[in-house]
């Protein structure tokens, strides 16, 4: 069943969205207080005008799209969860990272989905470029940097900060696998006094990558494009070029002779990509997750990321500009975590409010773990391993670098997880890491090992003892040496029978062929016998 989703705004960028949810078959309405915009729209895609207030008061409209100015987000986005309804909203969230904290809060509180348009991580090119970081085929990471440029559209409501960056500053991000622990910025302003038309933002991360956005409206031709440089390979996302040659890949390499370096250049190898329209993909990533509850891949913390570095480099550019300290921007409070006297926590390590590290564990540097996990004793996570929010990771567990934790998994007592396939005391084998990904909600028994370069879905169950070989499809129920397949799981971890309906929550589920799992069907009334 598709979600009736109302679209508050036709303007620049307002009338793509109601295209899109019309060619999605979920265009319920069009609000625009121009009623002539909203009535042309309308027409032209077979829906209906509506006023925001008859879209909040409609029970039948699932959702809204928000695409208004970015001083009205937040408090249209808090109007529509105040209703009930789902919300996909323009970047940013908010113009205050409290703010923005507030909705996020709002939509976890009454259950609903909160996604934020960061288009570019629906971007296939940028999709294959995080494989390629993610596979390791850059190697380690060390530099990324971002050029946005263009003669226009100039902005006066909002500077070119937060009119161009945030697109970047998303995908880095996202490609780092953690926030930075260093904003800087600089810029300047040429046309109006108070509105920056040029900045340069720099961002440092733990485990030393560092990052740049050059952004600008004052430039004589367009420019997109992004670089990442690893240490075994280099590659670009141009977003100008067609399809075929949006990323290149180099593999060049610096020798050392004679104790100088010297540079050896390669050729560009493109990188195929098939086409798709990222609005296309964006838009309907959110019908997916207002139908079935997954979490967003842009959510409203993901947003409150960038948030953050928009109010960092905000900040040191105003102290800049204005010759001045101003006031202190909002930021990331202090954590509010728990680390036993006897464990050990490395440098430049994040960690996420309400976390506790019991006794004698050890976070490694370039590591970083959400809020409400905790880390029974003598757990090691690292170097340069992320776990997500409310993770439970029992006594004796080690994650060593490879190993990605989503929300809310468990591992119990003495999980293994291995990260090279055929190890040797004596054979250096650092960088053939590979990545092992457990997804939300999964669960891993009491002394289950979990051989790397293998994938747990979301919600899956492995057994006690069981030996993971391959990857395992979500809500799977995995049991043996080597573990097998033996059912299916519930998001409760019930084990379901062949009515797929939950025991403990009355909730059905249905195999999703795409996904190769089970998804959740709230669509599907539960009958009792």
């Amino acid at each position: 069943m598709t979600s009736r989703v109302a679209v508050v705004g036709g303007g620049y960028w307002g009338k793509n969205i109601v295209r899109v949810m019309s060619e999605l078959g979920a265009l319920a309405a069009v609000v625009d207080q121009d009623h002539e915009v909203a009535a042309r729209l309308a027409a032209e895609h077979g829906s209906r005008t509506a006023t925001f207030e008859e879209v909040l008061a409609d029970e039948g409209i699932d959702a809204v799209a928000i695409a208004l100015p970015a001083s009205l987000h937040f408090s249209a986005t808090m109007r529509a969860l105040d209703a009930g309804k789902h919300v996909f909203v323009e970047k940013p969230l908010a113009l205050h990272l409290d703010d923005a904290k507030k909705l996020v809060d709002k939509a976890e509180t009454i259950g609903r989905t909160l996604m934020v348009g960061h288009l570019l991580q629906y971007h296939p090119a940028f999709l294959r470029l995080r494989e390629l970081v993610d596979d390791g085929g850059l190697g380690r990471l060390r530099y990324v940097y971002s050029n946005r440029l263009n003669f226009g559209k100039i902005r006066q409501e909002e500077d070119i900060l937060w009119s161009f960056a945030p697109h970047d500053i998303s995908m880095m991000l996202s490609l780092v696998g953690s926030e930075p622990v260093e904003v800087t910025a600089t810029g300047a302003r040429y046309l109006h006094d108070q509105i920056a038309d040029v900045t340069t933002t720099h961002m440092t991360f733990a485990g030393g990558v560092r990052a740049h956005v050059f952004v600008s409206w004052l430039h004589p031709f367009k420019e997109q494009k992004l670089v990442v440089v690893g240490d075994r390979a280099m590659a670009t996302f141009d977003d100008s070029e067609p399809w075929p040659r949006k990323i290149a890949l180099y593999r060049h390499e610096v020798v050392w002779r004679h104790g100088r370096p010297v540079a050896h250049k390669g050729e560009p190898e493109w990188i195929g990509v098939e086409p798709s329209e990222p609005l296309h993909e964006e838009l309907g990533h959110f019908l997916h997750c207002v139908r079935t509850g997954t979490r967003p891949r842009t959510d409203g913390w993901e947003a409150c990321r960038v948030l953050y570095v928009l109010e960092q480099a905000t900040k040191g550019l105003q102290q800049e500009l204005n010759g001045a300290t101003p006031a202190p921007a909002p930021s990331v409070p202090a954590p509010d975590y728990f680390v036993h006297p006897s464990a050990d926590v490395d440098d430049g390590v994040v960690i996420g409010a309400a976390t506790n590290i019991w006794h004698f564990s050890h976070v490694l540097r370039g590591s970083s773990i959400g809020s409400g996990c905790s880390f029974g004793q003598n757990t090691m996570v690292g170097p340069n391993v992320t776990v997500g929010d409310r993770c439970r990771v029992q006594n004796n567990v080690s994650l060593f670098e490879g190993v990605e934790l989503e929300d809310d998994v468990f591992c119990g007592p003495s999980s293994v997880f291995t990260n090279v396939l055929n190890p040797r005391a004596t054979v250096d084998r650092k960088s053939e890491f590979l990545r092992t990904v457990v997804r939300r909600g999964a669960t891993v028994g009491a002394n289950a090992t979990i051989v790397c370069g293998n994938e747990i879905g979301e919600y899956a169950f492995i057994a006690a003892g069981a030996v993971v070989t391959k990857d395992v499809p979500g809500h799977a129920l995995m049991v043996g040496v080597p573990a097998r397949q033996i059912g299916w799981v519930s998001h409760a971890g019930e084990v379901l029978g062949a009515d797929m309906v939950c025991p403990r929550t009355g909730d059905r589920y249905e195999l999703d062929l795409e996904q190769g799992g089970l998804v959740r069907s709230p669509e599907l009334e539960v009958v009792a016998q």
